[in-house]
């Protein structure tokens, strides 16, 4: 007796679009965050400025998220990132114009770390300009990020999510982590200015393609006319958020380990330069590429692997796995190791997106998904800021007192400890019974809405 097997339905022609979009974005994200890093640590050694760059970065997320949300509640989200994405260009494009004209005469990272070189007469402009540069795209990007995490629950079934979801991931991280740094490593030793024309082209395309997809993708079940009642319309989101329990513990406990990981990421570049001894641009894009190995790997797996652990058992294993990888980092002078620890970790991190993000997919309504996603992100998001603001604080008051070397050592001591201390919060709230007994009730409250406005999507669409 021959079996069959079910085949997967087609993903579709919008599937390919905002597939090709995103790893085109994400190609260029990765290109630059090795050279804005770079960049910074060419001007300067000292942690509080480069942790500044990060903290512009990441402040639009602690005070635009909410608004971000409404707006995305109210417009056409193919439209909302198709103009964030061509927006994104013209901010980027010149500044590539502004480092290619002051990029002569910058020290390397290791002549300054050295002191063989002085600091570069250009280095205030530059490092202000960038400054700026990564605060105006911080707004861009919250706009962007919130309507194109609400998009893809108009394209996708839900029973899709979670392989729609795996599968964007790992593309977006490849090359956001996997082929972007390495890449713009070998590239930013050509030219500075190079990988930031470079993401200004990809980004064109990509928004090229956002702008070329089919249907309509207006929220369902919310007026998108009238004048915007921010408060109101905030506070919707935010008491939807806060009366669900499982998704407000979720937000708290991301929020708490983005904190943390930021605290220890902002001054990567520094550790990798002064306590591995790596102070070439391809060799720092290559160490962070572990992450998005692992990340890849994770996203071919991560649907069987929540099958089999269970999604709340899934959550607790990347909790320890984040954490436990963040130590063993803090303790080591190797590179191979931080790769590793860097592949375990990439691997949990995509586990843990994607349990929550199909969660939050599945079971918030369609007309409030943008803005309880930008109340989400608020609480996830918003404390990178803070978190990436005290890590230069760490190594700065740190420094007199410990050291060089284990002033940057400890801001990944004190993330990895912190994180395994997680636990005590998240074993009570997120376990598996909490999970389906919350996707049960949705369900249930979304059934009338199914039946007079069902969920019937042009393309499948994986994100």
């Amino acid at each position: 007796m021959t079996s069959h097997r079910t085949r997967p339905a087609p993903l579709g022609a919008n599937y390919w679009k905002l597939f090709t979009a995103s790893t085109m974005t994400n190609l260029g994200d990765g290109l630059m965050s090795v050279a804005v890093v770079w960049l910074a640590s060419s001007i300067t050694r000292d942690p509080m400025l480069i942790a500044l760059v990060g903290l512009a970065s990441r402040l639009p997320w602690l005070i635009f998220s909410l608004p971000a949300g409404v707006i995305t509640d109210r417009y056409d989200r193919r439209l909302l990132v198709g103009w964030m994405d061509a927006l994104r260009v013209l901010i980027i494009g010149g500044f590539a114009v502004l480092v290619l004209l002051n990029q002569d005469g910058l020290p390397t990272p290791e002549q300054l770390a050295a002191g063989t070189a002085p600091a570069p007469d250009n280095g205030g402009l530059l490092l202000g300009a960038l400054t700026l540069v990564a605060l105006l795209l911080g707004f861009a990007e919250v706009v962007r990020d919130n309507a194109a995490q609400t998009l893809m629950a108009s394209v996708v079934d839900k029973p899709q999510l979670e392989r729609a979801n795996g599968r964007l991931w790992g593309a977006e991280t490849a090359m956001n982590n996997f082929v972007g740094p390495p890449l713009g490593g070998v590239i930013v030793a050509l030219a500075l200015a190079l990988p930031f024309f470079l993401n200004a082209g990809l980004l064109a395309v990509g928004a090229a393609l956002i702008f070329a997809l089919s249907g309509s993708f207006l929220p369902k079940g919310q007026s998108t006319s009238g004048k915007i009642q921010w408060r109101a319309e905030m506070g919707e989101g935010f008491g939807w958020l806060w009366r669900n329990h499982l998704l407000r513990t979720l937000a708290i406990v991301l929020g708490a380990m983005n904190m943390l990981s930021a605290l220890s990421m902002i001054i990567m570049v520094l550790f990798v330069q002064e306590i591995l001894g790596l102070y070439e641009g391809w060799q720092f894009g290559l160490v962070i590429t572990g992450t998005a190995v692992g990340a890849v790997a994770g996203s071919m797996v991560a649907d069987k692997i929540s099958a089999r652990l269970t999604p709340g058992t899934s959550l607790f294993a990347s909790i320890i796995c984040m954490g436990a990888t963040m130590v063993v980092i803090g303790l080591t002078s190797s590179a191979p190791v931080v790769w590793v620890m860097g592949v375990v970790s990439g691997l949990f991190i995509v586990l843990w997106n994607v349990i929550t993000v199909s969660l939050r997919q599945r079971i918030i309504p369609d007309h409030l998904l943008g803005r309880v996603n930008s109340v989400y992100r608020f609480f996830g998001w918003g404390t990178i800021s803070i978190g990436t603001l005290l890590g230069g604080v760490l190594v700065s008051m740190g420094e007199p007192f410990l050291g060089r070397e284990w002033a940057l050592r400890m801001p990944f001591l004190v993330s990895g400890a912190a994180t395994l201390l997680l636990l005590i919060v998240a074993l009570p709230r997120l376990n598996t019974a909490k999970i389906e007994a919350a996707q049960a009730a949705a369900e249930i409250e979304q059934a009338p809405l199914t039946s007079t406005d069902p969920l019937t999507p042009t393309d499948s669409h994986t994100d």
